[in-house]
């Protein structure tokens, strides 16, 4: 009985220290979620939180969609149900806008870490200092793309938190004015620039040449806007949330030569232009593929294959002909950018496809009609007669016969019996062109830039690491020059030109007298294409309305004002090679070209007022009464 009552009385009192009242079990932390305080104390976990902000900022090209790329008559997209992109009748209010609760809700999150950032007790300063400075250059770069798109938006810089008493009007922000945006990006790279790692090494995560890349390229559109804007007064607001007065222009200007001056000069590290590989064009295309050796990039979206990040922008868009699971081909360049590319003497010219007869020219090989031209054109683009990955493109359009007459086929590598021939030869490149054949080069061209020659960067089984470029020295230099040039200073601006130039094997320098808005505009456009730019740069000299307006292009508008920034620039032509077949010629066996329109393209390009600021969706004015329609809305 003594026993029974012992062993009783243990089981109690164990029975009662393991007990628990109901509210410890309800306390226990759950483990697959990470408190603020757990979060924020460890900096290998603050960085896992930044890499995630980091991934979700706001490009205009992306490498999610290749067609991102393929727009302003730029070049042709070479997908069935694609064609209506480069001959928009009207982009509509809608385009390259932002989806509002998406945007802001990132906003919000980076407000939150840095709250909880600066809060946190147990980092080091240096890395609590690095971590915010990372997150501010990460709220100002977003800020910048929002208001290339949409001008003066609400500027929350704080996490704004709902009392749920059913009022939330104290929630509601009005928009900033347009100059007020463009004042926080240029004040923010200011404040962090000191804070980030002046290193050149450092290039997918925010550095102080990034902060002063931002700060440039934000400061030179807001100069341009504040100019240029005076030409378009209907597209402005009366409460400055869209339009910047002019009087504000130079001292945009002067923000942005002095940003770009700070990296130029080595204060930010040792950036320089890309200058590896002896043959130039093979030296421009490696920019855009280089990870390991790049004094160039500034600023990057990295994808690496271990960490499962990587993008099919090179499946989609490489030579279709021997390519890795036979496909791509969807970014054709077009003509019009094709022939924009100078020659080295510095003066513009069509290609040169007939005498001054009006007879075709004949060519030995397919890409002598390049030679001597801009070494960017073919580290930009594929052109006929040359290579990708060791393999011959194969483009050409099929045989010109001695009366004239074409003989082509309907499908890649098509078939036929030439006249007097018996046996069945190739009339028409395994690459195309083929009129309305789609991921064959209807333009006559594939895209280089950016295109992975690694094996397997072309396959969906390993697709490609090739990383997108933000922000690069090149454009640094282009933004220096610009400014310089908007300041009266236009040596300084040639100076900053040339450098760029002589990378592409332009090396007759261009004296202060050269230096035009022309000219300006035509850098930008040879240097930076496919990458993000055009659109933007159009809208922020106010040209987008000229060169997009809305009326087709004959053939004598392609081939006229090579140069000018107000050509037009409304369809996408090709050029086609054809061999000339007359056994009787000296001439048998040449290439001959031909000036073409794709069938697909049947519009034009129509920018309209209306586009030079994106659409505010009415159920966003709707919840917040304050912000104020767009012009032209």
């Amino acid at each position: 009985m003594k026993k029974i009552f012992q062993f009783i009385l243990f089981t109690a009192v164990m029975g009662a220290g393991s007990c628990k009242k109901d509210k410890d079990f309800l306390d226990i932390k759950p483990i697959s979620i990470l408190d603020n305080e757990s979060a924020f104390s460890d900096p290998a976990q603050v960085l896992s939180i930044l890499a995630d902000l980091y991934n979700r900022q706001l490009d205009f090209s992306t490498f999610d969609d290749w067609s991102t790329f393929a727009d302003f008559s730029e070049s042709f997209p070479s997908e069935n149900g694609r064609a209506y992109i480069v001959q928009r009748t009207g982009w509509g209010y809608g385009e390259w806008g932002i989806n509002w609760f998406d945007s802001y809700a990132y906003i919000r999150e980076l407000n939150l870490f840095l709250q909880r950032c600066e809060a946190a007790p147990n980092l080091s300063d240096g890395d609590k200092k690095r971590f915010l400075a990372e997150a501010r250059f990460l709220r100002a770069n977003f800020y910048f793309e929002i208001t290339k798109r949409l001008g003066g938006v609400p500027l929350i810089t704080e996490p704004l938190l709902y009392d749920f008493k059913g009022d939330p009007s104290y929630l509601q922000h009005p928009r900033a004015k347009e100059s007020e945006m463009y004042d926080f990006v240029i004040s923010e790279a200011e404040a962090i620039k000191n804070d980030l790692p002046a290193d050149v090494n450092v290039k997918s995560r925010a550095s102080k040449g990034a902060a002063l890349a931002m700060e440039s390229r934000a400061a030179l559109y807001a100069g341009s806007i504040a100019k240029y804007g005076a030409t378009t007064p209907q597209v402005a607001l009366p409460g400055g949330e869209v339009g910047i007065p002019a009087g504000m222009a130079n001292d945009y200007y002067t923000k942005a030569l002095n940003a770009a001056k700070e990296i130029i000069d080595g204060s930010a590290g040792g950036y320089a232009l890309y200058n590896s590989k002896p043959d130039l064009a093979e030296n421009f295309a490696s920019i855009f593929l280089d990870k390991n050796n790049n004094p160039e990039s500034i600023f990057i979206e990295d994808f690496k294959l271990k960490s499962g990040k990587v993008h099919y922008f090179t499946g989609w868009n490489q030579p279709r002909y021997g390519a890795e699971e036979e496909e791509g081909g969807r970014i054709n360049p077009s003509l019009n950018l094709v022939e924009s590319f100078e020659k080295l003497d510095n003066t513009y010219a069509p290609l040169p496809v007939e005498d001054g007869s009006g007879n075709p020219i004949y060519y030995t090989n397919q890409a002598d009609i390049f030679e001597g031209r801009d070494a960017r054109l073919s580290g930009t683009v594929i052109l006929p007669g040359t290579a990708f990955k060791g393999r011959n493109v194969d483009i050409w359009a099929g045989y010109q016969l001695a009366d004239g007459s074409i003989l082509t086929g309907d499908d890649r590598g098509a078939q036929k019996v030439l006249p007097g021939g018996t046996n069945p030869v190739q009339v028409v490149g395994f690459d195309g062109p083929i009129n309305a054949k789609e991921f064959t080069a209807q333009s006559g061209f594939y895209i280089r830039k950016y295109l992975d020659p690694a094996p397997g960067g072309g396959s969906r089984g390993t697709s490609s690491e090739v990383p997108f470029q933000r922000y690069r020295f090149g454009e640094v230099l282009l933004n220096a020059a610009e400014a310089a040039f908007e300041l009266g200073q236009p040596d300084v601006a040639a100076g900053y030109m040339n450098q760029v130039r002589a990378r592409a094997g332009l090396i007759i320098e261009l004296t202060a007298g050269d230096i035009t808005f022309d000219r300006i505009v035509h850098e930008r456009r040879v240097e930076l294409a496919f990458e993000g730019h055009i659109l933007y740069d159009m809208k922020r000299w106010r040209l987008a309305t000229k060169v997009w307006d809305g009326n087709k292009m004959t053939e004598a508008d392609l081939l006229s004002n090579i140069g000018k920034a107000t050509k037009r620039n409304t369809q996408p032509y090709a050029l086609w090679p054809y061999k000339y077949h007359n056994p009787s010629s000296p001439n048998n066996g040449k290439w001959i070209y031909k000036i073409v329109l794709p069938t697909l393209v049947t519009g034009a390009n129509n920018f309209q007022l209306g586009n030079y600021y994106s659409f505010i969706d009415d159920n966003v004015r709707s919840n917040n009464p304050k912000i104020v329609r767009q012009p032209n809305q």
